[in-house]
């Protein structure tokens, strides 16, 4: 029996620390703004698929995602998802290119846009709800250059860390319950 739980604690251990998506805060501190340098942001970065986008704007910005020509063009009229809630969440769950622009034409003619390529084979396609409109970050009604203090200082953040080590702590206490 001491084997078995072993083994058990063993696997779920692996799988919970292997389990890493990161959530990139589009811009750092500065956030989808016109003063960002969004190429310059995810030129070193690789986006994987079960990883999300978070971006921060102000209440007179919003965030579309485009097809290519339309990013091209700074087209919004033909948007795939539009979002001016300031706080915006999108989960890569696919490969390929994705494409996002601001909701202003003149700041998206200035730069404000990116482009990102999703890494990952088909296989690895992850079932995931659609963007979160909604966050539990506070709205602001003016975008600030400091990210809220749930992001720390960092631009990126992993889920998978203490909550899934408390997770696996639990399945292992239910465990031993179980077998005594």
């Amino acid at each position: 029996m001491a084997k078995l739980l072993l083994v058990y604690l063993l696997v779920t251990l692996s799988i919970a620390l292997t389990t890493n998506a990161t959530t990139y805060v589009v811009g750092d501190s500065s956030g989808w703004d016109i003063s960002s340098d969004l190429d310059s942001w995810a030129q070193d970065k690789v986006f994987k698929v079960g990883d999300s986008l978070m971006f921060q704007y102000s209440s007179s910005n919003s965030v579309s995602e485009v097809k290519r020509k339309s990013f091209k063009a700074c087209n919004t009229s033909d948007a795939l998802n539009t979002f001016s809630n300031g706080n915006t969440t999108v989960p890569l769950t696919q490969p390929g290119e994705r494409y996002f622009i601001s909701g202003n034409k003149l700041y998206c003619l200035g730069g404000m846009k990116l482009q990102v390529n999703v890494v990952g084979d088909a296989s690895s396609s992850i079932v995931s709800p659609q963007a979160q409109p909604e966050s539990n970050l506070p709205r602001s009604s003016s975008k600030s250059n400091n990210p809220p203090s749930v992001i720390s200082n960092s631009s990126e953040f992993s889920y998978g860390g203490r909550g899934s080590l408390l997770v696996v702590f639990l399945g292992f206490m239910a465990t031993i319950l179980w077998v005594v």
